[in-house]
């Protein structure tokens, strides 16, 4: 099963960012993330069996115990791989370093549960779009997210999440929360 452990934004929040988005999505022939789906990827782990799953969940909760609860924010752009060639769009995550530990603490936490994580560098976004196809020069849109700000919100959970992918609206992925761990 594809899992994730996620920051996941308040629904008015979320609804913040999409109305930014809106009016700005035709200009652009990309997939676009659908409100629903807003989350910050702390630690992704593409094969998981079923059976480890509760165990994960228990071992994050223990791990994030004692982080404090901190004010985060979505706020300007953040392309992958790079400008000139991109592929993926994302606004960046104001946090202080609580995100970046919860971050390494839910791949800990994972490693110890005999799960294997994507091992990419943490670099805190919210992915908006997709090109779904040939990498496009990104600087104007990187100048458009540049001018966002979102509201802040208190960052005192992360979520486990299941993708299902295929599974949902025009065949794009179903999220299915398996947990919510709160704290701070």
């Amino acid at each position: 099963m594809r899992l994730f452990a996620a920051v996941v934004p308040p629904l008015d929040v979320a609804e913040h960012l999409d109305a930014f988005l809106d009016p700005r999505r035709e200009a652009a022939d990309f997939r676009w993330t659908r409100v629903e789906h807003f989350h910050v990827t702390l630690a992704f782990m593409g094969d998981v069996p079923a059976h480890r799953i509760e165990e994960y969940a228990d071992r994050l909760s223990d791990s994030l115990e004692g982080l404090p609860a901190t004010p985060i924010r979505l706020a300007g752009a953040v392309v992958f791989p790079n400008v000139a060639e991109g592929r993926v769009l994302a606004t960046g995550v104001l946090a202080d370093d609580s995100l970046t530990t919860a971050a390494v603490r839910s791949r800990n936490a994972a490693v110890v549960s005999g799960i294997e994580v994507d091992g990419q560098r943490f670099r805190p976004h919210l992915t908006v779009a997709r090109t779904g196809g040939p990498k496009v020069e990104m600087t104007n849109w990187v100048r458009l997210l540049e001018t966002y700000e979102g509201p802040a919100w208190s960052f005192s959970s992360v979520a486990v999440i299941a993708s299902h992918l295929g599974e949902g609206p025009r065949r794009t992925p179903r999220y299915e929360t398996l947990a919510e761990i709160e704290f701070g």
